[in-house]
């Protein structure tokens, strides 16, 4: 009797053991990184190209707290890691893809929705490669283009062309709406194929927030923030084509030199990177 007692005991505690939560604070920052990417496919629909792009920068903002949250607050979980990929593919794959060709690519026909299918299905080849090769490759630098500054490239170029005052259709900028669409087609493909590269880009893993900076530095910080907001969508677009072409450089920089050009780790000191899938 006491051992047909102390056996469902046992099965009692590990059905206990078994019942895993979530943690709730690092996922709200995903769940709302998600939500900005679903925000912003839905002005896009309606016709609301400057907040559809304003919901990816927002989306990108969320997106980068929440495995800083999950590590300071020490509440990393797998289940955050897979969430947090499957939030990015919506934010920075399906909803640039989709943004970008409600505003100019469908009317590529098939090349248009061949742009953006390209872009969708780099973002999630990109997605699935970082996770696979997150023991292996050099933690400060990204392989290929992370997949939020990708967004920010397409995303960013309408925002500007809003901000600018360009109508669909119309013709009243410097440019035709014709040379318009073959420039957001350019962009799209550029920063799909180039989140599939093995292009080396500065990942900023190695800064450590958590130690003490001279005056100055905060300063720089409170100049930068003063600067984005002279005008957010030339400022920001401006940073996003900067770092997208950083890659590029730093690979034809290391190959004069000579160096190595992969991203594939060689070193042993490098800063842990559990929870970060950008």
């Amino acid at each position: 009797m006491h051992e047909v007692d102390d056996a469902d005991h046992a099965s009692g505690l590990v059905g206990r053991k078994r019942r895993k939560g979530i943690y709730i604070l690092p996922n709200l920052f995903t769940l709302a990184a998600l939500f900005g990417g679903f925000y912003a496919v839905v002005m896009a629909m309606n016709g609301r190209f400057d907040l559809a792009a304003m919901g990816v920068f927002c989306a990108m903002v969320l997106d980068s707290l929440d495995g800083r949250v999950a590590r300071m607050t020490n509440t990393q979980s797998a289940f955050g890691e897979q969430m947090d990929s499957l939030s990015d593919m919506v934010s920075f794959g399906a909803a640039p893809a989709l943004i970008a060709y409600e505003w100019a690519l469908n009317g590529l026909g098939r090349w248009g929705w061949v742009a953006a299918f390209v872009y969708c299905a780099c973002a999630a080849l990109r997605l699935a490669r970082f996770n696979v090769n997150t023991t292996v490759v050099d933690k400060r630098y990204f392989q290929g283009l992370p997949s939020p500054a990708a967004a920010a490239l397409v995303a960013g170029f309408i925002w500007l062309m809003t901000e600018l005052g360009v109508q669909r259709g119309s013709d009243e900028f410097w440019l035709s709406w014709r040379q318009i669409t073959w420039v957001m087609f350019a962009f799209t493909l550029y920063a799909g194929l180039t989140m599939v590269t093995n292009v080396p880009f500065y990942s900023f893993k190695d800064l450590q927030v958590k130690k003490s900076v001279p005056f100055a530095t905060i300063v720089l910080i409170a100049l930068v923030i003063a600067v984005v907001n002279l005008h957010p969508p030339v400022v920001l677009f401006g940073v996003f084509v900067v770092y997208g072409l950083s890659g590029y450089a730093v690979y034809a920089w290391r190959k004069a030199k000579g160096q190595h050009t992969s991203v594939i780790s060689i070193s042993t000191d490098e800063p842990d990177e559990r929870g970060l899938h950008k």
